[in-house]
């Protein structure tokens, strides 16, 4: 962990000197990164119950994302960086061949007829200034040249020594995940709303065939055993939550997909195997399967409020359990790229070759509303 620190620092403070002030830097990230490793480290080794211990590994999972993430762009600007450095260099040497060229067959004559200019003395003296001038002007191309050369090396030096500690991010990352998912799975005595009562919710799932349809019935379905357990009031915060997993927007709410479907929420692209949390304090109504949705969580910040995650490959705790706000809700498909991998794709600004999809709704009463009215996205999510 201290090495994937270190190396994170330095790629995003070496290459800030490279890069242009338009795009972002990511050595901000970096030291965020690290900050935020060491933190949930010594929270990590500190945390004595059980709900201190997936708090804490959930900091450690989503600094290593963090982290990871930070690394995978100064790699990727890296490549940008040194493929710019090789296009310049290609140019200066046809340049400097040039010049070069036209010397050596200056020097090729004799020295009477090289001293002996066509226009006379004064012709004589114009070459000479000429020389002069290309002199120092080849000079200073060569002076560019080593820079850029050196430039060049500590770019690959960089991209090189990535590899072993982007290799122990991932085992990192992965050993937290299967941690986090172990030490959920031991926790007793999380708080409960309310108990589920099965058979009435296979009922309501068999009488609807949309997730839309589930949701509504979902506000009217009686629960058992309701207690009187505070949760803040969220209105307040429209439009201010964070999403619950670092992402991009693929389709904004009521834009068609390649079906031509419209839906009224949000389609987000994630890493692999990323961390999805409670963006609030909630209660959860649903987890598990639902029809072609992959796992699909559904909760309840307060009466009235839905927040459905559907596309999630592994879920977290039990229906009726309160979250806290950051608490871990589930884990996203598919794998980490292998750092091989990582690193021969590091020019791609996409970073990750197939991100996964999360599909979020919120709805208000039995409506559904823009996501974006509660969550603060931007162009890039």
């Amino acid at each position: 962990m201290r090495h994937l620190r270190t190396l994170l620092a330095v790629l995003g403070l070496s290459l800030a000197a490279s890069l242009t002030h338009a795009e972002t830097n990511p050595a901000e990230a970096a030291r965020q990164a690290a900050l935020q490793l060491e933190e949930a480290s010594v929270a990590l080794a500190q945390a004595k119950t059980s709900r201190d211990r997936v708090k804490s590994l959930t900091s450690v999972v989503q600094a290593y994302e963090t982290g990871l993430t930070a690394l995978r762009a100064g790699l990727r600007r890296a490549s940008i960086r040194e493929a710019q450095l090789a296009r310049q260099l290609k140019a200066q040497e046809v340049e400097i061949a040039s010049l070069l060229g036209v010397l050596q067959s200056m020097s090729k004559g004799p020295a009477p007829v090289i001293l002996v200019h066509p226009g006379g003395p004064m012709g004589t003296a114009r070459s000479g200034m000429i020389i002069a001038d290309v002199a120092p002007a080849l000079e200073a191309k060569a002076a560019q040249v080593r820079r850029d050369l050196e430039e060049v090396s500590i770019l690959r030096s960089l991209q090189e020594g990535a590899a072993e500690t982007l290799q122990n991010g991932l085992t990192g990352a992965q050993d937290a995940r299967t941690a986090l998912s172990k030490a959920i799975a031991d926790r007793k005595d999380p708080p409960l709303r309310f108990t589920e009562d099965p058979v009435q919710t296979a009922l309501l799932i068999a009488s609807t065939e949309t997730l839309e349809g589930f949701a509504s019935a979902l506000v009217d379905l009686q629960v058992e055993g309701l207690q009187e357990i505070h949760l803040p009031d969220v209105r307040d915060r429209k439009g201010a939550l964070s999403l619950p997993v670092a992402a991009t927007v693929l389709r904004r709410s009521g834009e068609a997909d390649a079906a031509g479907i419209r839906r009224p929420g949000l389609v987000l692209a994630t890493r692999p195997a990323a961390l999805v949390v409670s963006p609030t304090p909630a209660t959860i109504r649903y987890r598990g399967p639902f029809l072609n949705f992959g796992n699909v969580m559904i909760l309840e910040p307060q009466p009235g409020v839905l927040f459905i995650f559907a596309g999630l490959a592994q879920v977290f705790g039990d229906v009726g359990q309160v979250l806290s706000e950051g608490a871990p809700v589930g884990l996203m498909g598919g794998n980490e790229l292998e750092t091989g991998a990582i690193l021969s794709q590091s020019g791609d600004d996409a970073g990750n070759a197939r991100p996964e999809t999360l599909y979020i709704e919120v709805r208000e009463g039995k409506a559904p509303v823009d996501p974006e009215t509660w969550f603060q996205t931007n162009e890039d999510g």
